[in-house]
Order: structure tokens, then sequence, then C-alpha cells
């Protein structure tokens, strides 16, 4: 077996075995999971030492064929921003396992969907058979129904939209509504995402699904002009693309912590991953046809979801539409057309994701000990919880980009990245919607844990204890440690990047 096979196949495995424990077996249920965690962290380690990056290129490769005559196989290999999220896999979901270890309701199952949906995430960062990516892909996005559905939080969530009328009427609220949103929402996208892909398989030949062999096919005009803006929208639509992010917020605030950290951690990336490795580089007239309106909606997504984040005030819809603004910043950064700009795109998509882990896997301590998520009905929540307020400072300055955490690294390479592409204004908005990102951010930290209290009836505020110390450690670690050492994944990234942008830029004079 292959390294990458080892990588997906862990959480798989360990799936399977935990449908064979006791549902009882709370201690073994817990330590299957870990195994299958640990070992796609250690396997993730071991691609990124053996990933020579003066060779480049996409490096451990596996393939063995699934349907010879429609040219479908398991081939799977890892180029340098393939390296780089596999690493930020591993670290959300070896810390999400953490992070919920005290789960009692339905735990074994719980685990179970939760390592699927994981398995689904890596095989999509290395796959290079379009059908098997696709493949993949349902697989890391339709757990989520069951993992919110029943797992989530029963709170209510605002119904707006053309539908609201339909859940009403059905009486669907809390977390059924925001699952059946989701499905719904993300099932859509995928319907556009797999036109594309029979589009550009039919006109390949329509004998194979190869990556690599469609990326150098020479697709028309009429083709590319319908398949990019498809794949656009449809792989947007998981990244928070605005205005088909509304799905995004009422999922993070019904889901679990867990699920939370991975959906804001690494699920929205296979979104924006998706859009740059398959759409701008397989379709590089398309790319010049639309790549404007992908950044100035990109920009529309920072400043909006930054504006709607800052008039939350329940917390995990702070940081759920703070997520939206973020991924505008990735989204920006591929538009740009330029190595700082996709450099800084595919580091915002492991800063962010580490940053807003870290978020979640505060929040769900918050609300453990408080009982709820109301900011203003918090304060001085730093005196009870220290710990608990240094991490969440952390993960706050991070994400309005203070110099020296991986957040500042990111969003600066974007912001040049669009000061030196063909529309420099972009960056002007970028950069306000960083400026309301630290507003909110600051407000809510200092109304939380620095502010007068903590209130009555909030006596319970214990910090972080036992396993929840080890998602803090490992998140707010990466945090600093990338922040201080960006070069530590953007070597890995720039190598790609210049393989990649040269071939999306084809058919840009």
């Amino acid at each position: 077996m292959g390294l990458l096979s080892l990588i997906i196949l862990a959480p798989l495995v360990a799936a399977a075995l935990l449908l064979l424990v006791p549902d009882k077996s709370r201690g073994a249920v817990r330590m299957i999971s870990l195994a299958g965690a640990t070992t796609s962290l250690i396997g993730s380690f071991i691609a990124a030492f053996r990933y020579d990056l003066a060779v480049g290129g996409v490096q451990l490769r596996e393939q063995i064929d699934l349907i010879p005559s429609l040219g479908i196989a398991w081939k799977l290999g890892a180029d340098g921003w393939g390296i780089a999220l596999l690493l930020l896999t591993a670290i959300i979901i070896f810390a999400g396992v953490f992070a919920t270890w005290t789960m009692k309701t339905r735990s074994k199952e719980f685990y179970a969907l939760l390592l699927l949906l994981v398995a689904g995430v890596f095989g999509v960062f290395v796959s290079l058979d379009l059908f098997v990516f696709f493949l993949f892909y349902e697989i890391a996005v339709l757990p989520m129904y069951l993992l919110i559905g029943i797992w989530g939080s029963s709170k209510k969530v605002p119904q707006a939209g053309p539908l609201a009328f339909v859940w009403k009427r059905l009486d669907i609220g809390g977390k059924e509504y925001a699952a059946m949103k989701l499905t719904l929402m993300l099932l859509l996208g995928s319907a556009l995402i797999l036109a594309a892909f029979l589009g550009m398989v039919s006109e390949a030949g329509g004998n194979t699904w190869d990556l690599e062999v469609i990326q150098e096919h020479g697709f028309s005009t009429d083709l590319q002009k319908w398949a990019f803006p498809a794949l656009w929208i449809g792989f947007g639509s998981l990244a928070g693309l605005f205005p088909w992010h509304t799905w995004s917020p009422d999922g993070h605030a019904s889901a679990p912590t867990a699920v939370s950290m991975l959906h804001a951690g690494v699920l929205m990336k296979l979104g924006a991953f998706g859009l740059i490795r398959v759409g701008m580089v397989c379709l590089p007239e398309g790319t010049e046809m639309w790549v404007w309106v992908v950044g100035t909606v990109a920009v529309i997504n920072v400043v909006w979801g930054a504006m709607s984040a800052a008039g939350q005030t329940d917390l995990k819809y702070v940081i759920a539409y703070s997520s939206v603004s973020h991924m505008g910043i990735v989204m920006l950064g591929a538009a740009t057309m330029t190595i700082a700009g996709w450099n800084g795109a595919v580091f915002q998509m492991v800063a962010h994701g580490i940053m807003t882990g870290l978020f979640f896997a505060l929040v769900g301590l918050v609300y453990d000990r408080a009982g709820h998520r109301e900011i203003f009905k918090m304060g001085g929540f730093a005196s009870k919880m220290p710990a608990v307020a240094v991490f969440f400072t952390i993960a706050g300055l991070s994400s309005l980009g203070m110099p020296g955490l991986a957040g500042f690294a990111a969003e600066l390479l974007v912001f040049v990245g669009a000061w030196e592409s063909a529309t420099p204004w972009w960056a002007i908005p970028a950069i306000a919607g960083a400026f309301i990102t630290a507003l909110y951010v600051l407000r809510a930290v200092r109304a939380i844990f620095w502010g007068e209290g903590p209130p009555e009836g909030t006596n319970d505020l214990r910090d972080a204890q036992g396993t929840e110390w080890v998602a803090l450690l490992v998140l707010g670690g990466c945090i600093v440690l990338f922040g201080f050492v960006p070069d530590l994944l953007v070597q890995y990234i720039d190598v790609a990047t210049g393989e990649w942008l040269p071939v999306a830029l084809g058919g840009v004079e």
C-alpha cells in the first residue's frame, strides 16, 4: 500500500472498526478514532519529508485501474499544495478527536461519520482522476447532513431566503433546517461540478478521467466559457461564495464542535482548491473570461462577511461569517493570477483552517461552561478561564492579521498579489475588510474575556482540563509556528504555484 492510500484509508478502516465495537465501550471508540487520526497525521508528515522540493511536480504517485474501459483509475499523487493541505486536514482531525473526547450521545456513530468525512477530504487533495476526485468530494460533503441533523444544536436559526416558507410549513428549524439547507445547496453545487466534468471528459475523448491528461487537452472556447463558471459556482458553493454562502453560517452555528472545526477548517477549502486546481489549471481561456468576476465577487465576500460578522451577537455566528470573509481572501488570491496571490491563497487556506479550528474548539468550551453563546451576556471570563482567554486572543489576533501569527503572512501575500494584478483596486476593499475584522474580533475578545464580570449565574467557568488542552496546544502552536516561520509551508506551496500558474495563464496574453 502506498503512503497516500494509507493516509486516506486509515480513517476509513477506523470507521469500519467502530461499527464492530459495542455502544457502551466509549474508551475503545475514542482510541480507535484517535488511532485512525494519528495514522493519517504521521503519514502526512512522512509525505512532507519525502516530498523533494528540488524536483517539484507531482510525487508519491500510485495507480490502480478501476474501470479500464472508461479510463477510471485509483490514481493518486501529491504536489506542494497537496502536501500543505494534507497536513492541515491531519492536524484538524487530530485536534477534533480530542475536542469531542467527552462526546456521550451515540459517540460510535459520530466518530465513524467524522472519519468517513475526513477520508473524503484527504482523497480530494491527492486525486489525479476526476471520477475519484468527485467521489471523494461527495464522501466529504454528504456526512455533514447526519452530523449536524443528529448531533447539532437544537437552537432555532433564522430562516431566510426563497425556501423559507417551505421550512416553516414543514416545521423544520434548528439543526434540521441547517442540515437540510446545507445539503441542498451543496448538492446543487455538486450537480454543476459533475456537468462540467462530463463536458470536459466528453470533449477530451470520453475514454479517460485522468486529470493530467485532461489538463493537457486544449478545450474549445465554447466549452470553457460555460464550464468555468459552472465550476466556480459549484466549488464556490462549498467555499462560502457570495451569495450562495447563506448555508454556511447556519451550518456552523448548528454543528457540534468537531464538525464545525472540520467544516470551516478543511471542508470550505475543498471548494477553493477545486476551483484553482481543476477550473483554473484546466480551463485557462475560461479563467481569462471570468477571472474579473471571480475577483470582484471575492472582494464582496471579504467585506460582506466582515460586516455580517460585526453585526452578530451569537459567538458562533461571528466566527461563521468571519469564515465567509476569510474565504473571500482565498478566492481573491486565486483571482489575482500572480505568484504572490496564489501562494497567499493556499497559505490562507492553511492559516484560516487552523485559526478557525481553534476558534470553534474554544467556542465549544465557552458554551459548555456558560450555557449560551451570547457575547454581551458574558464578561470577565479571563479571571476564571485564563488559558481559554489566551488561546482565544491568539486566534483573534491571527484572524485580524497580527504580525508574527499565521494569518498575517497569508493575507499580506494576497494583498500584494492583488496590487500586482491586472485589477489593483481589489486590494483597497480587501484591506478595508481586514480593518472591519479587527473591530469585531477585538470587540468580542474584550466583551467575553477582558470586560467586567463574570455575570451572576456563570460560576462554573472551568478552564481547559485534561484532553481539552491537546486541541488548544496543537492548533495554537501551529498558528504561532507558521506565523514566525511561514516558509515551512510556503516552500511547498510555491513549488506547485510555479508549476500550475503558467498553465492557468496559458489563455491570458
